[in-house]
């Protein structure tokens, strides 16, 4: 029976996706090192080692796989059995193995084994050192949220102040912060304060009370948690930034420009008749004003990024700060 039209030439193995999905993993790393290294790395890292081991196990697997070729057996005419010679008497077949000489694993799986384990120790070499430090700062670095700013007499009820504070005394001006901040008077929920972070919800430009600050009643406190703590009054009619026109109610709600949401706001205690901050996080929306406000909160975002409705769902998870 003649063979069909083109059975006669050898079959080529299929085109594999693995490499291009190993490309792609590396190119979102190199563009994850220069977007956002902490949220696009880590998913390109994991692209590239999960295709990586799809590839060097698809690159194996003739190895592994050991075809028999069919062969036509041999025909003879038959012919009288010989009688079988007892085993004591004949002689063997093959000498005896030496010790070790049997093979224990086949090469296939030792090679499979090789393969995978330097590309694993290879990919660890590369991307520990880079990303181990970058990941565990993102989930080290900020638990420290607990920054003592006084006795609550230094905040007049219903009046606005300046307060400026550090997150870390030891590091001088970098790690200084001001925040905005109102006594409410008492709620049944104890002291009440409405504290908003003057960092604008859309480039992070520090905003500016719209009112007149009075320098001249500045006062100054020390604590070993924030440094020096200083108490400016103000009677601001709103907030507005100065670097893109960004303008915020009195309770930090948006009312124009480029922000897409209000401004983020921080948690707070009463510890010994001080007040004491504590972590931060963003605002969509305040309904009400003082103690009776009701905050749409969410946990801490970059400026510009949404926190509420569809758009929300653009932006990636951010690691705990």
């Amino acid at each position: 029976m003649e063979p069909a039209h083109g059975d006669d030439k050898p079959h080529l193995p299929p085109p594999s996706l693995w490499p291009v999905g190993f490309a792609i993993g590396v190119a979102c790393i190199l563009v994850g090192l220069i977007v956002r290294p902490l949220v696009i790395v880590p998913i390109g890292a994991a692209i590239a080692i999960v295709f990586a081991f799809l590839w060097a196990r698809d690159a194996t697997r003739d190895y592994r796989t050991v075809s028999v070729p069919e062969v036509e057996p041999e025909r003879r005419p038959p012919r009288r059995r010989a009688r079988a010679i007892p085993a004591h008497r004949g002689e063997a077949g093959m000498p005896e193995p030496e010790p070790g000489e049997i093979e224990r694993f086949p090469r296939s799986i030792f090679l499979e084994g090789a393969t995978l384990g330097f590309g694993a120790l290879i990919g660890g070499l590369v991307t520990i050192p880079v990303l181990g430090p970058a990941i565990a700062e993102a989930f080290v670095r900020g638990k420290k949220h607990e920054f003592d700013l006084g006795p609550i007499t230094n905040f007049p009820v219903g009046k606005y102040v300046i307060t400026t504070f550090f997150t870390d005394p030891s590091e001088g001006t970098v790690s200084r912060r001001t925040a905005y901040i109102r006594n409410n008077g008492d709620s049944p929920k104890g002291p009440s304060f409405t504290i908003i972070s003057n960092r604008c919800a859309h480039l992070g430009c520090p905003v500016q009370p719209n009112g007149p600050v009075f320098d001249n009643q500045k006062k100054t406190t020390h604590s070993r948690s924030a440094g020096d703590v200083t108490i400016i009054p103000a009677l601001p009619a709103g907030f507005g930034c100065p670097c893109h026109g960004g303008q915020y109610d009195k309770e930090g709600n948006r009312t124009a420009g480029p922000p897409v949401r209000g401004l983020d706001r921080y948690e707070y205690l009463i510890r010994d008749g001080h007040l004491v901050l504590l972590k931060p996080f963003s605002v969509w929306k305040v309904n009400g004003t003082g103690a009776n406000a009701k905050i749409q909160k969410y946990p801490l975002t970059n400026p510009g990024d949404h926190v509420h409705g569809i758009e929300s769902w653009l932006y990636p998870w951010q690691p705990p700060r």
